[in-house]
């Protein structure tokens, strides 16, 4: 029988190139969308992790959520500096959250409140793809926009408390495969995953229309 993690990681690979196969995230990767489209993808961002990391106190001593929980994961500070970086100090007075964004922090907050295992779903879609992938967006920013490296712009995907993402990863995926959940359960949460890559490219796809590329 396959290990948990990699049940879940194929499950979600379909959902997953999807998602790197925005038009959005390809255009703003490519350097054809300016700055603006990054601070509002950023925006978007500090929604998610809002719902993700409000919710994460009091599922510290959750037998199931708990062990997911890790101080050196958290983003949402990051994410506040960069907005300050890339709004300005008044960053806050014009946060909106796209109707897709909504959907998708509202559906965190659910999980969070009422379900440790779907909550972990998301945690594990999120954490680990800004731990992965979300090192190129860095990078590209970096060089299109003229960020400084691993500084305020990109912070959030810096995760200097973190020595090295491959054994994280690779610890990160044992406590997925030790989780303490029955079979139907793990069914749910794979399921669940899924839900959280089509919350994400639904994300996407509204930024894709708000900044369509110019002819």
């Amino acid at each position: 029988m396959d290990p948990f993690s990699a049940v879940v990681r194929a499950a979600s690979q379909e959902q997953h190139r999807a998602a790197e196969a925005s038009p959005f995230l390809g255009h703003l990767l490519g350097g054809r969308l300016g700055v603006e489209a990054f601070a509002r993808y950023t925006e978007q961002l500090w929604f998610v992790y809002e719902a993700l990391e409000s919710g994460a106190g009091t599922l510290a001593s959750d037998p199931v959520a708990g062990p997911f929980i890790r101080p050196e994961l958290m983003r949402l500070a990051a994410l506040e500096r960069d907005l300050a970086h890339l709004r300005g100090p008044g960053w806050r007075s014009t946060l909106d959250a796209l109707p897709a964004t909504r959907v998708y922090a509202d559906r965190i907050a659910e999980c969070a409140h009422a379900w440790p295992a779907g909550y972990v779903a998301h945690h594990y879609t999120r954490y680990l793809g800004d731990l992965s992938g979300g090192q190129i967006i860095r990078d590209r920013a970096e060089r299109t926009w003229g960020f400084p490296r691993k500084g305020d712009g990109v912070r959030f995907y810096v995760f200097d408390r973190i020595d090295s993402p491959a054994a994280f990863k690779r610890d990160y995926r044992h406590r997925l495969d030790e989780l303490r959940a029955n079979d139907l359960e793990r069914q749910r949460m794979v399921a669940e995953c899924q839900r959280s890559f089509a919350l994400n490219s639904a994300v996407l796809a509204e930024l894709g229309e708000e900044f369509p590329l110019s002819a």
